[in-house]
């Protein structure tokens, strides 16, 4: 039975969108407004929502922000309560990615990659906890990547902000939820997008890299404009994925980031299994053998 269809609400809804000037937040601002919803939508240059505005009116609150700085990231959160006196979906989509071998990089190139990726996440969250708190309500999507939870050469700034993104949402998911807050990572593969095209920065490359973050790189470009993700379908899906009674705490997106993860999962089991013995050998032998299902219970998974 397609519980999606069932449990569909007819209320309309509050969201706060970073990163709403293109890609998937353009297209998830621009989704949520014809399903009938309100939207603050932020960027660094709201002048790229005139024309939205024009047609939406006061459904559309368009706010200039850097994640990047924290004490702007309060104040608009408070703008957008002053404005509408709730927010029921918090998406945290602001980001862009950088290509280089990590030697390639400046400091400040792979500093930038953590300050927005993961620190502008850090950010958004911290301010709105404490108002969905007293709110009793809220559901907080984290817009990681695939890129969070397997890695390659050329990323090493863009994928170690989302793997501290995962981990980071994958801890507080578990505080939020006695208080009435959902939380999902949603984790897309690659999309039809500007993420690999204007909006990719690239470090100056070492010809000692080429094999490496060199094949990346020609990967990157000539399937700039290929991406077998369509970001306004991502748009529905994540609609659909707001009127679920249990959220998941991970939503991956696109067949293949099913595949790439299925894959990882595969490898990561493999490698388990071949060097069992040499992990297992660690352990204490003055203690009773580790007992995995009472771990579980203790930690509260079972």
């Amino acid at each position: 039975m397609d519980t999606i269809g069932l449990n569909t609400l007819s209320v309309e809804r509050i969201w706060f969108i970073t990163g709403s000037s293109r890609g998937l937040g353009r297209s998830l601002m621009e989704a949520v407004l014809k399903h009938g919803d309100r939207v603050v939508a932020t960027a660094r240059k709201v002048e790229v929502f005139d024309e939205l505005k024009a047609t939406y009116g006061d459904r559309l609150l368009p706010l200039a922000l850097d994640v990047t700085e924290p004490a702007q990231v309060a104040a608009v959160v408070g703008q957008a309560f002053d404005a509408f006196g709730r927010i029921d979906v918090v998406v945290n989509n602001a980001g862009y990615g950088f290509t280089g071998a990590f030697e390639e990089m400046t400091d400040e190139e792979f500093e930038s990659q953590i300050d927005t990726n993961f620190w502008g996440v850090v950010h958004v969250t911290r301010a709105f906890i404490p108002r969905l708190r007293k709110q009793g309500s809220g559901h907080i999507l984290q817009v990681t990547s695939i890129g969070g939870r397997g890695a390659n050469p050329g990323l090493s700034g863009y994928q170690a902000a989302k793997f501290a993104a995962e981990g980071f949402s994958e801890a507080i998911a578990q505080e939020l939820a006695p208080l009435g807050i959902k939380l999902t990572i949603v984790e897309p593969g690659g999309f039809n997008t500007d993420w690999a095209g204007s909006s990719m920065g690239y470090a100056t490359p070492m010809p000692e890299y080429d094999a490496t973050v060199g094949t990346f790189r020609r990967l990157i470009a000539a399937h700039a404009d290929g991406a077998l993700g369509d970001p306004d379908k991502a748009a529905q899906a994540i609609l659909k994925l707001v009127d679920l009674p249990e959220a998941p705490l991970r939503l991956p997106l696109g067949n293949d980031a099913l595949f790439l993860l299925r894959a990882g999962y595969q490898r990561s089991i493999s490698e388990l299994d071949r060097w069992h013995d040499l992990s297992a050998s660690t352990d204490r032998e003055d203690l009773p053998p580790f007992d995995g299902p009472a771990m579980l219970k203790a930690l509260g998974y079972a």
